[in-house]
């Protein structure tokens, strides 16, 4: 099995009296993580799955009583995709109100609900761990630096789903496949909310084959037969169940900087490829770039989330094109970043943005020397 870097980050969290609520998109390994802490607590422990109906129905605006007769004498309570659950805030509210004897475990694949429920009825007992996809530090820890970066293209290409890094590039293609057609966002197909899925279908493509460029709703909407305010909705819907995630644009000083752009992301390249049906080599591409953009993006993500950096992120550009990858303020201090795929001669940073923002970093990150921004080093 393949340690995963939050395991050891939710161990040092034990022991005070916190709910652990573990979010992220499906098929990261977020019940294998759970089931692994929980086996080496060897305690007594009940699973209770939403992904099963008769689980749901049970517990569908379940009583306290109730609920300190089906948990009985069980020491940990793992409440797993709780965003299926009707009324999970108020299930997990009463655990840890009234049993706080009891360890409580909580993942979800969709922040729809989940999110604002814990948030209002969780708020000073939990913690939050996200879980993405492996990522490379973790396969660096799993089987060495030089094993991982050797397979640097096929991870552009293939991503990092648990099951695909497992499997070759045939049955990985086939693993892709099932997930892109439907299984991480079965949850958001479920709702209410999302009244033509086809449109959904549409949207994503259209999405990713605008990787790396800046997205304009209206444009997106008249491209697939929809209007913009569904499209911006049906995006938001996808980035709460961790499909894909925006970058918006830095805005502060300069007159002619864009305010209110934003690019679009995917948590994974292999997911992205798939949308698309495309895994041709890197170098018969023409999105290489943006795949290796989306690649660092993706990773950077993991390692803030990981580790606790705190910071917004952003790209920046002005109306006369003048642009860079990736901003990160952290307390004030901007950090800019530039992603070549061909290290070539090194880019200069725009005159305008040095100007506007005097006290700034910059750096280039390439194939060569990414280590550092992912986190190894």
């Amino acid at each position: 099995m393949i340690p995963r870097t939050q395991s050891e980050n939710i161990r040092q969290g034990l022991g005070q009296g916190k709910a652990f609520i573990v979010i992220g998109p499906r098929q990261v390994g977020k019940t294998t993580l759970v089931r692994q802490i929980t086996q080496q607590l060897d305690r007594k422990t009940l699973w209770l799955t939403g992904d099963d109906p008769a689980t749901r129905s049970l517990l569908d605006n379940i009583s306290l009583a109730r609920l300190q007769t089906l948990i009985g004498q069980h020491d940990i309570v793992v409440v797993d995709e709780a965003q299926r659950f009707t009324n999970a805030g108020l299930m997990l509210k009463l655990i840890t109100d009234h049993l706080p004897q009891v360890q409580l475990f909580v993942t979800g694949s969709s922040s729809l609900d989940l999110a604002s429920q814990t948030k209002e009825s969780l708020t000073g007992r939990k913690f939050d761990y996200p879980l993405f996809p492996l990522s490379f530090v973790e396969m660096v820890n799993y089987h060495g630096y030089l094993a991982e970066r050797s397979l640097l293209e096929h991870r552009i290409l293939y991503g990092y789903y648990p099951e695909v890094v497992q499997n070759d590039p045939p049955r990985a293609q086939k693993i892709l496949n099932d997930l892109s057609d439907g299984l991480m966002y079965k949850d958001l197909l479920s709702l209410d909310q999302i009244k033509k899925p086809s449109l959904l279908v549409k949207l994503l493509q259209a999405l990713a084959l605008q990787l790396g460029s800046e997205v304009s709703y209206p444009e997106v909407a008249q491209l697939i037969g929809a209007d913009p305010v569904t499209v911006e909705r049906y995006t938001d819907l996808l980035e709460q169940s961790f499909v894909l995630f925006r970058l918006p644009s830095l805005s502060r000083n300069a007159r002619n900087e864009i305010k209110k752009g934003r690019k679009i992301y995917f948590f994974d390249n292999g997911i992205r490829n798939a949308i698309i049906k495309n895994f041709s080599p890197l170098a018969l591409r023409t999105d290489t770039g943006a795949l290796w953009e989306n690649f660092l993006l993706a990773e950077r993500l993991k390692h803030n989330a990981y580790t606790d950096y705190f910071c917004n992120t952003y790209f920046w550009r002005t109306t006369t094109q003048q642009e860079i990858d990736y901003v990160e303020d952290a307390d004030g201090q901007l950090h800019a970043f530039e992603f070549k795929w061909q290290a070539g001669k090194p880019p200069r940073f725009p005159k305008a943005f040095l100007e506007a923002y005097p006290n700034s970093e910059t750096t280039l990150v390439t194939p060569e020397d990414f280590d550092r921004f992912v986190g190894i080093f």
